[in-house]
């Protein structure tokens, strides 16, 4: 079975820096994300630490400098309410924020990687929405004004469609991130008739764009809403640990063509015990049965995460796989 960990602010610990320093810097982020790659093997290869702050930090957001190894964080949402998010104008993907910086570091990394697959990571309508105006702002306006929450959305699709076309037009790939709307932030009929609309319109899009079905990798309790997630026509999702992984993968056997990546607990790894870790992969490795289109993920795997943890898994799980 294929072994596909998380890599994100994780790349900055296998070169000994921090998540900031690695964040906002081309050369650092590539040579993370080829060290990570060169030990893990993994696939795909993300290239991003603070993966959701892209967009919103491109729009006006700003993201601050943390303590030590802190993940940066948004520490300023420039708007109030969704109603303002429509007067936007989408944001530049070859000029604006950090984005031209982390599609130079992708390109790096799929230059001296030739074997990974590299994506390029775009956050979700949702998730940008609640990096632009806070998560408690978006929220009570679901509960006040839901129409309005729907047509913020939707105006935010042109701007993830044009920076999917850049990175397409670099040469590189995808992968969609939305956890901010899965329950119980948001109820199942909500997710479909808020989110749904715009999320469907972005991936489609990218799809017609690149050629190919694209990632929605969303983590948290998402299987109330998989069928929805699979309207999207996307042909990647994840099972994660937060979730009811059994009924997940029940609902999955009537899509064979989909890659489910089905995540272990990523505290496991990052407790340093092995004899847990292994139960784990065991536990995961029942949940994949025989299903042809599926592998091995950690969810996010944390900056603590011991390397020789992450290895020794990984070794496991091929043992496993003779």
């Amino acid at each position: 079975m294929e072994f596909s960990p998380s890599v994100y602010e994780h790349a900055a610990r296998v070169i000994n820096k921090s998540p900031w320093e690695v964040s906002r810097s081309a050369e650092l982020l590539a040579e993370g994300n080829c060290e990570a790659f060169r030990l893990y093997r993994h696939r795909p290869v993300v290239v991003g630490i603070d993966i959701y702050n892209l967009e919103a930090e491109a729009y006006g957001a700003t993201v601050q400098r943390p303590l030590g190894n802190g993940i940066p964080a948004i520490s300023r949402h420039p708007y109030s309410a969704p109603k303002e998010i429509p007067a936007l104008k989408p944001f530049n993907p070859k000029t604006d924020g950090r984005i031209p910086m982390v599609i130079k570091a992708a390109k790096r990394v799929a230059e001296k990687c030739p074997e990974a697959d590299v994506r390029v990571p775009l956050a979700g309508p949702f998730s940008v929405a609640t990096n632009l105006i806070g998560f408690e702002n978006l929220l009570s306006t679901i509960a006040t004004d839901p129409d309005s929450v729907s047509q913020a959305l939707k105006h935010l699709v042109a701007g993830q469609v044009h920076f999917a076309k850049e990175i397409a037009d670099q040469g590189l790939d995808i992968a969609f991130f939305e956890s901010a709307a899965v329950p119980p932030l948001m109820s199942p009929r909500q997710f479909r008739d808020i989110e749904l609309p715009a999320l469907k319109a972005i991936i489609e899009a990218a799809a017609a764009t690149l050629g190919h079905p694209v990632p929605c990798v969303m983590g948290g309790n998402t299987t109330p809403i998989l069928d929805s997630i699979l309207e999207t026509g996307t042909g990647y999702v994840c099972c994660p640990s937060e979730t009811d992984q059994q009924e997940f993968m029940k609902k999955m056997q009537a899509h064979p063509e989909v890659m489910v990546r089905i995540n272990m607990d990523p505290g496991i790894i990052a407790s340093g015990d092995l004899a847990a870790a292994y139960g784990e992969v065991d536990r995961v490795m029942a949940l994949a049965a025989n299903r042809e289109k599926v592998c091995l993920g950690t969810g996010c795997l944390p900056f603590e995460a011991d390397p020789q943890m992450v290895l020794k898994t990984r070794e496991y799980i091929l043992s496993r796989d003779v």
